[in-house]
């Protein structure tokens, strides 16, 4: 793998040749294609006599198999969809982009060996990052170990930020917030509409335990009772027992913190089967992932399920449209069935493009400083700025839900681009 970098000019990388690292982006129009190859026309070459032809090669470890197989193959799309557009538009720098991609079966063990081995033995150019908070921690350590720019989309827990990894960069909406809309919300609805009761079982994962606390703090001083809250293994198998206990605590609306479509449709199937209807249901994870959400639970039902993020395949964003024509083209289906991991991973690529156009090569300490430079920057999912720690502060944090077979932008109500949201959600099987 990449074998013909090996003897890469260090002065084009900035980094001694064990800890070489490159950059890898999206090209977003003709213009900024055009930009990308007249920069391409410097690079390096290995001899540094000229332009170097050979593919800039991207490492990344992704969950194509175990728990996050789900997320980790729409990312797995999402990284491939970018890649072939950025070639089919002259590839980053003028020169072709290879990806070179390992599963971790979901592994934290996994993948930081995967990174270890991409970074000293396959010797790739960039790094992306894996999918989740759980597996990016120990990835960025690797890679921050090594020098490396560590972008990535899906990894925005805070325990991640909290490593004090100056190189770690998340495109995606700080994950302790993405409940706020949806809890104030809540609180904002006339006392005869308001929930007066919540349940908020949740997974122990650094994805979604930080959330739950921001949003019942908002409900509670809206009057909401909490009448169950509970902490269940990531590892647990029967999810039968803890949905029971929120059947039996009758809360009016569920927040539930998920990591993937198996445990909402878990909760779904107990609860459908007991005929209990939440007026309001949102899952951290799961009803975002499109096609894959639709066919594990039933199309009866998903009506009215919600679920916060930065994007949607509706989304009127230039950039999102574009996308989301490519993805059709190349997979299929429509834009409702669009994984949103699936934009996510599309961003890292947008993000880092600009980052090497801006800093005219792959010199990781330089792209490290640009990112934290407090420059603006662009995606599919909206603005990107990284604060001192990495997480973007630009992004707005929306509420989607699924009405009718359609996924909708449903929140903030005050965004242009929000329908209203059906409250109560209907019964199951509607």
């Amino acid at each position: 793998m990449a074998k013909s970098l090996a003897h890469m000019d260090r002065r084009e990388t900035g980094i001694p040749s064990r800890r070489r690292g490159g950059v890898a982006g999206f090209l977003v129009s003709g213009a900024l294609a055009l930009a990308l190859s007249a920069c391409g026309s410097s690079s390096s070459s290995p001899s540094g006599s000229g332009p170097s032809s050979a593919p800039i090669v991207i490492g990344a470890s992704l969950s194509l198999s175990g728990d996050f197989s789900t997320d980790g193959q729409a990312f797995d799309r999402g990284y491939k969809l970018w890649a072939a557009y950025q070639n089919a538009h002259g590839g980053l720098l003028g020169r072709q982009v290879k990806l070179d991609i390992v599963s971790d079966a979901s592994d934290p063990t996994q993948v930081a060996t995967n990174y270890q081995k991409l970074i000293t033995i396959d010797h790739v150019n960039m790094i992306f990052g894996p999918f989740s908070t759980l597996l990016t921690v120990p990835a960025a350590k690797i890679t921050n170990r090594y020098g490396y720019a560590m972008i990535e989309g899906a990894g925005g827990g805070p325990l991640a930020f909290a490593q004090g990894l100056h190189s770690l960069f998340d495109v995606s909406a700080p994950v302790a917030n993405a409940l706020i809309p949806f809890a104030q919300w809540i609180a904002s609805l006339p006392a005869s509409e308001r929930p007066t009761t919540a349940a908020y079982p949740t997974s122990n994962d650094p994805f979604t335990e930080p959330q739950l606390p921001v949003a019942e703090n908002i409900l509670v001083k809206a009057g909401v009772k909490t009448v169950y809250s509970k902490v269940f293994p990531a590892e647990v198998t029967d999810y039968t027992p803890i949905a029971d206990a929120v059947v039996a605590s009758k809360a009016q609306i569920v927040l539930l913190g998920s990591v993937d479509v198996p445990t909402v449709s878990a909760f779904i199937q107990a609860f459908a089967q007991q005929h209990y209807d939440p007026r309001a249901f949102i899952a951290t994870a799961g009803p975002d992932q499109g096609a894959a959400f639709v066919k594990a639970v039933g199309a009866g039902n998903t009506d009215g399920l919600m679920v916060p993020n930065a994007w949607y395949g509706g989304s009127s964003n230039p950039l999102s449209k574009s996308m989301v024509a490519a993805y059709i083209k190349q997979y299929g289906g429509n834009a409702s069935g669009i994984n949103a991991d699936v934009a996510e991973a599309f961003s890292v690529g947008e993000v880092t493009a600009q980052a090497v156009q801006a800093t005219h090569g792959f010199n990781q300490a330089k792209i490290i400083s640009y990112l934290h430079s407090g420059v603006s920057l662009e995606s599919v999912q909206g603005p990107v700025k990284f604060d001192s720690l990495g997480e973007n502060q630009s992004a707005t944090i929306f509420t989607f839900q699924w009405v009718h077979g359609t996924f909708e932008q449903v929140l903030p109500v005050n965004d242009p681009g929000s329908m209203k949201a059906e409250f109560p959600k209907l019964p199951w099987g509607t």
